[in-house]
């Protein structure tokens, strides 16, 4: 049987930006991001518009020691620099849900 209620839990905004990186620079940006407790994936795009990885993150995922596990992933992003000079990286972040507007 299905409840036809509406759900009313509340989630918190989400919004995507979008950066271009010199594939130098994409593993230390890679690894910024992954600190901000804001974002909660990361997309490396190839010039093409090709999606080359997706990194989903979590909550405190990197104070949990989430950047040592994901060596295998960094060494993808080194790869992926050597190939392409600029890439773009699409970030979600989501808003916490401390800021409400006042009418």
């Amino acid at each position: 049987m299905t409840s036809d209620s509406p759900k009313t839990q509340k989630e918190g905004r989400s919004w995507v930006e979008e950066i271009e990186v010199s594939g130098d620079k994409l593993k230390d940006k890679v690894e910024g991001l992954a600190a901000e407790a804001s974002v909660r994936r990361i997309r490396i795009k190839e010039p093409d518009g090709d999606i080359a990885v997706d990194i989903p993150l979590t909550v405190g995922a990197v104070a949990g020691g989430a950047i040592a596990l994901a060596a295998p992933i960094l060494a993808l992003i080194g790869v992926i620099a050597a190939f392409f000079a600029k890439v773009k990286v699409e970030i979600v972040r989501e808003e916490a849900d401390k800021k409400e507007t006042k009418s």
